[in-house]
């Protein structure tokens, strides 16, 4: 007799698979390439620092000069934070002489912003990962 004790609330505890239902997800499901880039896009977001500098974006274009301030990152830091963001179209530059101004690429990279940004402002967000001191 299992106890309560040995229920994983994270597993299926009745193995029964749903043709139909797996048949209808994976029809939707996004091409493998695709999963990947949006997964290192996640992991672009997932960096605070990187984040940080979105989040500035947020109000509109800004050159490296003032990110760097507003984050508290050194110029290098930031301009290579947004290499790695232009690279994955999560950013676009503006050259105006040797001046270069950033702005969040289009309208899903702010929705994806401030759809997180709103997430963690109405949730607790409960971290296992982090310890307590």
């Amino acid at each position: 007799m299992n106890s309560s004790a040995d229920v994983q609330p994270d597993a299926c505890n009745v193995r029964l698979v749903d043709p139909e239902r797996v048949a209808s997800v994976n029809a939707r499901m996004p091409g493998e390439g695709d999963i990947v880039d949006t997964a290192d896009v996640f992991s672009l977001l997932g960096d605070p620092r990187r984040l940080k500098l979105l989040v500035a974006l947020l109000d509109g274009e800004l050159c490296v000069c003032d990110l760097a301030a507003i984050t508290g990152l050194s110029e290098s830091a930031t301009s290579h934070a947004l290499r790695l963001l232009r690279a994955h179209r999560v950013v676009t530059v503006r050259r105006d002489g040797r001046n270069a101004f950033y702005r969040l690429d289009d309208a899903h990279v702010r929705m994806l912003v401030d759809l997180a940004v709103a997430h963690t402002e109405h949730t607790d967000a409960i971290h296992p990962e982090r310890t307590e001191s």
